[in-house]
């Protein structure tokens, strides 16, 4: 049988960021975001999977892989790094996933993220939200701006998270973290009883449905700082989901408390660095002004996108603007940048190109062909 600790040992050394194993496979690592098969392990068969299950998962967790065919849960991995562990059944067979969490909190320099950014950490209450789709990079921004409190202000953080990620010690903050299922039974709960743990910032994981958004918002209104993420791309468009999650006799009231409460919403994309080696970070960036909260209240966050480009002195930016700015850095191919933007014709222009339509993804799909040939 197959050792756990060998496969998580290559995951470490090469760095990867997750690594699946699934009946029929060997395992595969996600290496600067393409797959990796570790074929000197062999192709998985059922009994091997089982038998990792049990190598990595609590009885706790194994009982609630019988019960309803899946668990998630964290694993450390002796001194060198922590795993988010994502167990479920495919076929009638276990399946692995497990994302790898390195002990080493980031700076704002190592991801890439603007250091103005930091005077939001200060506030005295209000809502930052982290979006993007899985395997972006939210659970690490948020790392390291609780990190960043944690040694710049003398506060009570009391995090709720499904499971506990990252591991924070006490530096000039003191710090409660709280895993779902373990130490509380919901991501709301954890919210609601927060509220009587003399909290100065709440970290909530996921806001997953309407009971944790309404008590994410219910915090930041009555005096805490609240952090969350959400699986979603912009920030009209995650004003838009959170708003829609509410009966529609309740949208305007929601409206209402976000356009007062909201401090900023981060969206970043995780993309392939050019040469292969690694992944590069991009950001939307919205911070709330006078402006923008009417455009919430009054439902025209279809403007949001034009108050972001007159706000750049503001520390504001586009995901486009990003994009180019990678890509003039050397960071990023022009095909990713044109495939993750989100008006690819507008970037064309500024390179002195003018296509649109179809000819836009012309272009895009010229460049990797152009690309491969070249390796």
């Amino acid at each position: 049988m197959i050792n756990i600790d060998d496969i998580l040992d290559r995951t470490v050394t090469l760095g990867g960021s997750d690594i699946h194993m699934v009946v029929g496979e060997p395992p595969t690592l996600r290496l600067h975001g393409r797959l990796h098969r570790l074929e000197e392990f062999g192709v998985l068969d059922a009994e091997t999977t089982e038998d990792l299950m049990h190598q990595i998962a609590k009885p706790r967790s194994l009982a609630e892989v019988e019960e309803v065919q899946g668990a998630d849960f964290g694993y450390t991995f002796g001194d060198r790094a922590r795993f988010r562990c994502a167990v479920f059944m495919q076929k009638g067979t276990v399946a692995i996933n497990m994302r790898l969490i390195p002990f080493t909190l980031m700076s704002f320099e190592d991801i890439g993220l603007d250091k103005r950014l930091q005077r939001l950490l200060y506030a005295p209450r209000g809502l930052v939200l982290v979006t993007g789709p899985t395997g972006s990079g939210k659970t690490t921004t948020l790392a390291t701006m609780i990190d960043y409190i944690n040694e710049h202000r003398d506060c009570h953080i009391i995090t709720i998270e499904d499971p506990i990620e990252y591991y924070h010690s006490a530096k000039k903050s003191i710090i409660s973290q709280r895993e779902v299922g373990n130490d509380v039974p919901s991501f709301a709960t954890g919210v609601i009883k927060a509220l009587r743990q003399d909290p100065d910032v709440i970290l909530v994981g996921e806001m997953r449905d309407l009971a944790t958004i309404s008590a994410a918002v219910t915090a930041a209104e009555t005096g805490h700082l609240v952090f969350s993420t959400l699986h979603t791309t912009g920030a009209a468009r995650t004003v838009d989901r959170i708003v829609d999650v509410f009966p529609f006799d309740q949208q305007e009231q929601i409206r209402t408390q976000l356009s007062g409460n909201l401090i900023a919403v981060i969206s970043q994309l995780l993309l392939p660095k050019k040469g292969g080696s690694g992944r590069v970070a991009v950001f939307e960036v919205m911070l709330s002004t006078p402006a923008i909260s009417h455009m919430i209240r009054e439902k025209k966050t279809h403007s949001i996108v034009s108050a972001i480009q007159t706000g750049q002195q503001l520390g504001m930016k586009t995901l486009d603007a990003s994009l180019f700015e990678a890509y003039q850095q050397g960071k990023l191919e022009r095909s990713e940048m044109l495939r993750a933007a989100d008006k690819p014709e507008e970037i064309l222009e500024k390179l002195g190109e003018r296509v649109v339509g179809r000819d836009v993804q012309a272009a895009i799909e010229n460049d990797s062909q152009n690309r491969t040939a070249l390796q």
